[in-house]
């Protein structure tokens, strides 16, 4: 076919089938409706569209317009009678579902010194990130971890957790992220409370990260047999350190800068089996070119400021903010300080895309790779 006559083909198919509703077909489609029944060409290019089309809108929420309204809930609700004090993110383009995009759903928790949670499981994977107070802990099937800014932390699947803050620590408030809305799609969710409120540590504390934790070794003779990450904390220091050394080395992605994956240590692959994570340095000045993937993104600024360009609107972000880039939508990434560099955190269900056989990704040919923006 030529490129003319499909692109004019393609035009022509955007809405529905080019089938005219004469009367004949009109009744046809009432009869279908009867029996809980339809044509499929009337729905064809809804249900079926020729590139991904996200519900989704790209949104910043600033932390500083957030916190006080975090706090506010800290003086409202208890634990016990909230459950989960959190404060979710919602994106204007999802009123269908909780989600602040895609099928993720995010959200701030906060707790006060000598809070603790009580300790449940679900079906949906989780993470936390910290980003502020001291004292903040969460126990995952008996390996309780202290934890501090930027901190990443997992609560896979089907595991007991709980969090808390030690009394001699500081309100904390830290992000949660989870596959709530694809686990209820799938309609796959189950949430158990444990029968003691309360798990017991049953190991030594931080055994995850003294076990695991140190790049490029493992225990001798260790195994593992479940779908996560034995290590279920990665600290900030360590993965900020390992950043500036590959920028030493490396020019990085043209789209993403210096950018890293957590892994599970023992595999090598994603540290859970739906979601995934990274973290990105930019450079002094540095702007990357725009890609799209198919694949939802939720980030945090962990240190500095900039923007980012997405489908065609800057968004201008510090640290603490947060933002989000749904599937198939092109973005790029600009370090606004000339002379210190930034950090992006992320959490994204690129390995539910991945293990799907659905990934694709596709740099912007125009342009020189740059969007333009749209007025």
């Amino acid at each position: 076919m030529a490129t003319d006559t499909y692109d004019q083909f393609r035009e022509d198919m955007l809405g529905r089938a080019n089938v005219a509703d004469t009367p004949e077909l009109v009744d046809f489609y009432h009869d279908l409706e009867s029996q809980h029944a339809g044509a499929l060409w009337t729905v064809a290019n809804k249900i079926e569209p020729w590139e991904p089309e996200s519900d989704s809108v790209p949104v910043l929420w600033e932390y500083d317009r957030l916190r006080d309204h975090v706090l506010r809930a800290l003086k409202l609700v208890s634990p016990e009678q909230a459950g989960r004090r959190v404060v979710y993110l919602a994106n204007p383009g999802r009123t269908d579902v909780t989600a602040a995009v895609g099928w993720l759903y995010t959200g701030l928790q906060v707790m006060g010194p000598g809070e603790v949670a009580s300790s449940h499981r679900h079906s949906a994977s989780a993470l936390r990130f910290i980003m502020e107070g001291s004292g903040a802990f969460t126990n995952v099937d008996g390996h309780k971890m202290t934890l501090g800014r930027n901190d990443f932390v997992l609560t896979p699947n089907g595991t007991w957790h709980e969090h808390g803050v030690a009394e001699d620590g500081s309100v904390c408030i830290w992000q949660d992220g989870l596959d709530i809305p694809l686990m209820n799609a799938l309609e796959a969710n189950f949430y158990e409370v444990h029968p003691d409120l309360q798990q017991a540590v049953s190991f030594p504390i931080d055994d995850s990260t003294s076990t695991w934790g140190s790049p490029g070794l493992k225990p001798a003779g260790e195994t593992w047999s479940k779908r996560y990450s034995p290590l279920l904390k990665y600290e900030w220091e360590p993965t900020y350190e390992a950043l500036c050394r590959l920028e030493k080395v490396s020019d990085g992605s043209p789209y993403d800068g210096i950018h890293m994956d957590y892994v599970n240590p023992f595999t090598g692959g994603p540290p859970m089996s739906t979601m995934g994570a990274s973290m990105q340095l930019l450079r002094p000045g540095e702007h990357t070119k725009a890609h799209r993937e198919v694949g939802s993104f939720v980030y945090q600024c962990a240190k500095g400021h900039g923007h980012s360009i997405i489908g065609g609107k800057r968004f201008d972000w510090k640290e603490k903010d947060i933002f989000v880039v749904p599937s198939w939508m092109w973005h790029e990434h600009v370090n606004g300080s000339g002379s210190e560099d930034a950090c992006l955190f992320s959490f994204h269900d690129l390995p539910t895309m991945r293990a799907l056989g659905l990934y694709r990704v596709e740099g912007l040919a125009e342009n020189d790779g740059y969007q333009p923006l749209a007025s």
